[in-house]
């Protein structure tokens, strides 16, 4: 069994057990002990389990870092997102767009359609949309403010998207599992994420490979309520093919 076969297996075995040894897998698979450890590590670094001292157990919830600290996460996957979000945008459509580094990345690429309305709580991206755009409409939500995001939540927040309708939601996510669906490490940011979908008549999410496999507190929406997933080149098959099965759009 080659390892990209086994390494879903092993996975699905610790998320379903809690925590697993690496001598009851090797058993399991009938391969040695450093055959294991090797996919313990490869699953490890990508967020889908946690390594413990001989085995591995179920990954801990995400907490996100700085917005500095993501901002140079990833950060060639990110432009790269951002120019196909430029393929998926018609001229003339309006858009929620929520604050995430994902969604900064896209900004230039946003700006060169023309006639777009943008929505969003985001104050570094519509500044960024504002000095690129020619004649981007832009509604900044106002809402209690958080300096590391620059950007603004809460109940007014949610109260202003009521007033709008938009031709599609796109969002960043701070997890994404072809089974669980999008999640948030922030209930503030997952609780706006959810009214812009629910104004919205499709969703777009951004999500770089390492995204994937994560699991964070605070549920954005099922996969079934995607409609377009933009991913990068990293996005291993397991997770391609998932999403696909599931009905979900997905660029990478």
């Amino acid at each position: 069994m080659k390892p990209n076969e086994r390494q879903p297996q092993i996975e699905a075995i610790i998320r379903r057990d809690g925590e697993v040894s690496v001598e009851t897998l090797a058993q399991r698979f009938d391969v040695s002990s450093e055959t294991i450890r090797r996919d313990l590590g490869y699953l490890a670094t990508h967020g889908r389990i946690q390594k413990v001292h001989g085995g591995a157990k179920r990954p801990q919830l995400i907490r996100e870092p700085s917005h500095e600290e993501r901002a140079t996460t990833a950060a060639a996957a990110k432009a790269e997102i951002g120019r196909r979000l430029a393929d998926a945008v018609a001229p003339g459509e309006t858009l929620f767009i929520d604050t995430g580094s994902t969604t900064l990345a896209a900004a230039e690429a946003l700006a060169v359609i023309p006639n777009l309305t943008i929505i969003t709580n985001s104050c570094r991206l519509a500044e960024r949309l504002a000095r690129a755009s020619r004649d981007a409409t832009i509604h900044l939500l106002g809402g209690r403010y958080g300096l590391d995001n620059a950007q603004t939540t809460g109940i007014a927040v949610i109260e202003q998207l009521q007033a709008f309708r938009a031709d599609r939601a796109i969002l960043t996510v701070a997890a994404l599992d072809p089974n669980e669906g999008a999640m948030d490490a922030s209930l503030d940011e997952a609780q706006i994420a959810r009214a812009m979908i629910r104004n919205a008549r499709s969703v777009t999410i951004l999500a770089d490979a390492g995204k994937f496999g994560r699991q964070a507190a605070y549920a954005v929406c099922a996969t079934r309520d995607i409609d377009l997933i933009i991913s990068d080149g990293q996005l291993d098959k397991l997770h391609k093919a998932a999403l696909r099965e599931r009905g979900v759009e997905l660029w990478t």
